[in-house]
């Protein structure tokens, strides 16, 4: 099948964002799918290679074009990335499937008469008026998000969700949430992120060491960052690994602000932002793994964070907060323990609880490890590939 993938990010992209498109395209190539990844260039000089960024093997049927559209992230360069995208969807080189994270790539091309097009396939991360109102500056210009952004987004969202030839979520608490508003659609799939499945054995933590909590990801405040810091304050003989986090951007100074507030600078680590291929060998220095998102909206039911399966791979045992978009996949004294979202004082009687009893704690990321088999990006290919079955005539 050949596939055009539209991303209007810079790339390669060290978020999330970056991470998981480029692992979907690449797991879509290697299963024998013609995939062309459509992106803004690379900031960068000299430009990345976004295999070697990601630590990724080349892929002949991964394509990545860049888009000639001026750099940043105005108008300008959007109305450069879309006139981009119009001349590949509509061009000669037609596509048997077109995918896109981006609402408004989605919207425009959906306008189109179906018989001038390739079926399109939207994936929502999100309902996109509670992202703009959390995160404004992913989806809107202003910040905050203007109302009239705000209600323009809900009805973009809307129109997608009753024309998109094929919808995707990447949690069921969000297709639940979206059917809720919108009515039941046909041609709609669950399918949560991946990762990628270690190539050894993870190593034991060293014996006679202080536990180490980590944490790997972005250190935006619904992450829940400045909860597991404050958690580590109440524990002293537990250390902490933060792995993450741009120096360019007001959140990192903010959580060492904090750490230096609680007087735990001595016992906390922060790498600041790590190449993506790298996080796995930050990750095995810590003894147990916190994902301490809050009870916020974005998180309780939209969140799939892609540090949640990286965590369930890396053989540690995992402490994470107890909301439904979380519970799809974690199971409370089974594969990590789970704790109230929103505690600090939780958090830190968990990892008091792994830290003072090791057969639990191996139990538990045996399981975890064992359960991160179902999540891999190949997986997801596969299961985004019966999507694209059922839209796309013949295939």
């Amino acid at each position: 099948m050949r596939i055009l993938y539209f991303a209007d990010i810079r790339f390669p992209l060290e978020r999330a964002n970056g991470i998981q498109t480029m692992e979907t395209c690449h797991a879509l190539a290697e299963r024998g799918h013609t995939v062309h990844l459509v992106v803004k260039p690379d900031t960068h000089s000299p430009a990345r290679d976004p295999f070697e960024f990601y630590g990724l093997p080349a892929a002949r049927a991964l394509v990545i074009e860049r888009a000639n559209a001026p750099k940043g992230a105005g108008i300008l360069a959007r109305v450069g990335y879309m006139s981009f995208v119009f001349g590949r969807a509509f061009g000669k080189a037609r596509a048997d499937a077109i995918i896109t994270r981006d609402l408004g790539v989605a919207a425009a091309l959906l306008k189109m008469p179906a018989s001038m097009r390739a079926p399109v396939v939207y994936e929502s991360h999100g309902y996109a008026p509670n992202v703009a109102a959390a995160l404004p500056h992913l989806v809107a210009t202003a910040t905050p998000a203007s109302a009239a952004k705000l209600k323009r987004l809900a009805v973009r969202e809307e129109a997608v969700w009753r024309s998109a030839d094929g919808y995707v979520t990447i949690t069921g608490a969000l297709a639940n949430e979206l059917e809720r508003r919108f009515g039941p659609r046909h041609k709609l799939a669950v399918v949560p992120d991946g990762m990628r499945p270690p190539t050894a054995p993870a190593a034991p933590p060293l014996d006679g060491s202080a536990p180490v909590a980590g944490y790997a990801g972005h250190l935006y405040a619904w992450k829940g960052v400045d909860l597991l810091l404050q958690a580590i304050a109440a524990v002293p003989d537990v250390r902490g690994l933060i792995v993450g986090g741009h120096s360019a951007e007001p959140d990192l100074a903010r959580v060492k602000t904090l750490a230096e507030t609680l007087q735990i600078t001595e016992r906390v680590t922060f790498t600041g932002l790590v190449a993506p291929s790298a996080v796995p060998a930050h990750l095995a220095h810590a003894t147990m793994l916190v994902l301490p998102n809050p009870a916020s909206a974005i998180s309780t039911h939209f969140t799939s964070p892609l540090k949640l399966f990286e965590y369930m791979a890396a053989g540690r045992p995992i402490i994470a907060s107890d909301l439904p978009a979380i519970r799809e996949v974690l199971r409370d004294g089974e594969n990590a323990l789970l704790v109230e979202a929103g505690r600090a004082d939780a958090i830190a009687r968990a990892i008091r609880t792994l830290a003072g009893d090791p057969q639990l704690a191996g139990r538990l990321a045996r399981t975890a490890a064992t359960d991160a088999t179902a999540y891999t990006w190949s997986r997801r290919a596969e299961r985004l590939e019966s999507l694209l079955k059922e839209v796309v005539p013949a295939a």
